[in-house]
């Protein structure tokens, strides 16, 4: 199965590679190469063997065209946060769109424009950073990114710049005669204390079939502050595989927020780096499936330095015979003194069908560490329940409430307000007697 999706691929590597930016042909080479060599992931390999790609490696995706039917104007809507002047980079079914994107006037020396701009016109500025930490050899799915590597977004803010308009990122998808495959690279880049902060809107329309192979590159230097938001809400026949990998220098700060609502198998992996003095990172993930949805977190933490610091909070929802897979893994390096590192997950299962698989992890090769991790999965509590019914609510709306509180524990951490109201908007539209919770709310 792995092998027929390799040469499909290999196939379409040939025929589109005469249409990219030469100047990067020679990796796009290696890593089709790597692929070949390497294969995907599969169910034997430790990090890989609670979830089964064969869905996605099973279906023969075609290379998203320019020629794909287009986005209507009543759909961006829907996705935009129009309560706020953001600038927007618009992805329609994988292609670039200049004229529904829209940005403001920028600061001297920095840069907001999509990849394949970038690659013609910012080629010094662009290739020191690029594929710096995405490494073709890590699995198939990062090689099979480089190797169409064309479509995405960069952004560069120079040192001592604060973009205080937030930068939204939108990569969208509706129905097409045959199921597509949209290949996006984000590369970011932070100066010296510089800010911003970054959406990623991942929206996919009228039960699309399709497959988004998504990578975000993310280097802050010292000082820098990034607060970055993934918002997932693919089409229940979609299929996300992300990657987030970020490299911090001395005393920068990633706030990192991850939501998974859609898709039908999603792999969300998160690599973070923290390379000197001072770095801090900040985790916070949340994950609601039903039916038969399959929703992945990887997140990995290496403190390397002295006095770094990282927090995680995770919370997954599953109802139906939906799976979650949570791995988050810490490691403290022997010189990594002083390192503060905290994880928590928690999952609530809906039905007897729904299943979780939770695996926390901490590496300590230092001796002088405040560390701790923690992991739960449960059910509604019964005491509450009766508590709440004990007060003239009806059953469903008191388990409505529950669910409500556990994950607004997530939802009250997001800074950038109109996100936090869609989130909340969104999660109360999947309970039952919406209306009333929206009272409870006020």
């Amino acid at each position: 199965m792995s092998q027929s999706a390799i040469e499909h691929y290999t196939s379409e590597f040939d025929r589109l590679q005469s249409g990219y930016t030469a100047w990067l042909n020679p990796q796009r080479q290696i890593a089709i190469e790597t692929l070949q060599q390497t294969g995907f992931p599969n169910l034997r390999q430790e990090n890989w063997k609670y979830t089964n790609i064969g869905p996605i490696t099973k279906r023969k995706f075609i290379t998203a065209g320019a020629n794909f039917n287009g986005l209507t104007p009543a759909q961006l809507d829907g996705v935009r946060f129009s309560e706020t002047d953001c600038h927007e980079l618009v992805f329609d079914n994988g292609n670039y769109s200049a004229s529904l994107s829209t940005l403001h006037e920028l600061p001297e020396g920095v840069i907001i424009q999509s990849l394949s701009e970038a690659l013609t016109d910012n080629r010094t500025v662009i290739e020191p950073y690029l594929n710096r930490y995405a490494k073709s050899d890590e699995d198939g799915f990062v090689a099979l990114n480089t190797a169409f590597l064309e479509s995405g977004a960069f952004i560069f803010i120079p040192d001592n710049v604060c973009i205080e308009e937030p930068v939204h990122l939108l990569f969208l998808a509706n129905k097409q005669p045959q199921a597509f495959v949209a290949h996006q690279r984000n590369l970011l880049v932070l100066g010296k204390n510089a800010r911003v902060t970054v959406i990623e809107s991942y929206v996919g329309f009228d039960e699309a079939e399709y497959f988004t192979n998504t990578i975000t590159e993310i280097t802050l230097a010292s000082g820098a502050a990034l607060e970055h938001y993934k918002l997932q809400q693919e089409s229940q026949r979609g299929y996300h595989i992300g990657k987030l990998y970020a490299h911090q220098q001395r005393d920068s700060r990633v706030e990192s927020y991850s939501f998974s609502l859609g898709g039908a198998l999603v792999r969300n992996d998160i690599q973070i780096d923290l390379a000197e003095h001072g770095a801090g990172v900040s985790l916070n993930g949340l994950y609601i499936a039903s039916g038969r949805q399959h929703i992945d977190n990887h997140t990995r933490v290496n403190h390397t330095k002295p006095h770094t610091s990282s927090e995680e909070y995770y919370h997954g929802v599953l109802d139906g015979s939906a799976r979650g897979v949570f791995n988050g893994k810490v490691i403290v390096h022997k010189q990594a003194q002083k390192t503060d590192a905290h994880q928590s997950n928690k999952n609530l299962l809906l039905s007897d069908n729904a299943e979780v698989d939770t695996k926390p992890e901490l590496e300590i090769y230092a001796d002088d560490v405040k560390c701790s991790h923690g992991a739960t999965v449960g059910q509604l509590d019964k005491t509450m329940l009766l508590y709440l019914r004990s007060r003239a609510i009806d059953e469903e709306t008191a388990k409505s409430l529950l669910i409500f509180a556990f994950v607004e524990e997530i939802i009250k951490r997001i800074k950038f307000m109109p996100i936090r109201k869609r989130m909340e908007a969104i999660v109360v539209g999947k309970l039952p007697d919406a209306n009333l919770i929206r009272e409870f709310m006020q």
